[in-house]
């Protein structure tokens, strides 16, 4: 079966594009005009994947991302967006948004955002390829685990740096403070706790997290570390995510 795309897009040339592009990748689309039409339809008949525009007359993009959001639909959500600051991005991820792309775009970069959307939220074969979840430090660098890391038998749990995650639940704690993240940030948090102390570089980020790289003019991967790193940190406490000028980041307790 074609997975489903909602795409809502007030712009009707921008709209027309899209589908008639996604269509032809193989996807089944359902286009609406405006914030109360994709919820309508959501509601109707909730897609695989959402694609919505931030700006929109009457809903827009992030009321719908925060109603879905509230009643607790999970389906992964990507923003277009012409608003380029970084405040602009974090309202979007804070809204509950999945991923974001920045108009003009290049209609491939939105077919390898959206397919790595799906991937992370179709389930893998009992013999498939585990996607972040299963990522272990020896296939990353060829080198030893670290020794922060600390993994349960049953593996559901992991914790470092003061840091423990329930994988199954998708719940992080700092301490006894639980945090609020969504779900790019839960796994490139998790990549980061399974690998802490090694330096994992930007490439080896976006390939896991998103399959795909955006090559080194792409603030994608800076704008989630930043805005992971304000619901991390705490006044007076360490620092986890270190950034290693250009190569990487680190989750290390200093």
């Amino acid at each position: 079966m074609p997975q489903t795309v909602l795409l809502a897009e007030d712009d009707r040339a921008i709209r027309h594009a899209l589908e008639r592009a996604l269509t032809l990748e193989g996807y089944q689309v359902t286009a609406v005009a405006d914030g109360v039409e994709a919820l309508a339809q959501a509601h109707r008949t909730p897609p695989d994947v959402l694609l919505l525009d931030v700006m929109m007359p009457g809903i827009d993009g992030l009321q719908v991302c925060r109603v879905l959001r509230a009643e607790g639909d999970r389906t992964p959500i990507l923003m277009l967006t012409a608003l380029v600051e970084t405040a602009d991005r974090i309202a979007g991820l804070d809204a509950g948004a999945d991923d974001y792309v920045v108009k003009p775009f290049d209609v491939e970069e939105v077919f390898a955002r959206l397919r790595a959307l799906l991937r992370r939220t179709s389930p893998v074969p009992a013999n498939g390829v585990p996607g972040p979840s299963g990522i272990s430090a020896d296939a990353l660098r060829g080198e030893p685990q670290a020794q922060q890391s600390v993994f349960s038998a049953s593996d559901k749990q992991i914790s470092a740096a003061g840091l423990r995650m329930d994988l199954q639940a998708r719940r992080v704690w700092r301490g006894d403070r639980e945090l609020e993240l969504t779900r790019t940030e839960f796994e490139l948090l998790e990549l980061l706790v399974r690998n802490a102390g090694i330096v994992l570089d930007h490439s080896t980020i976006y390939d896991r997290i998103w399959g795909y790289d955006f090559g080194p003019g792409s603030k994608n991967l800076a704008v989630y570390v930043g805005y992971l790193r304000r619901k991390l940190d705490e006044p007076g406490a360490p620092q986890l995510i270190h950034t290693v000028r250009g190569v990487g980041y680190v989750l290390r307790e200093d």
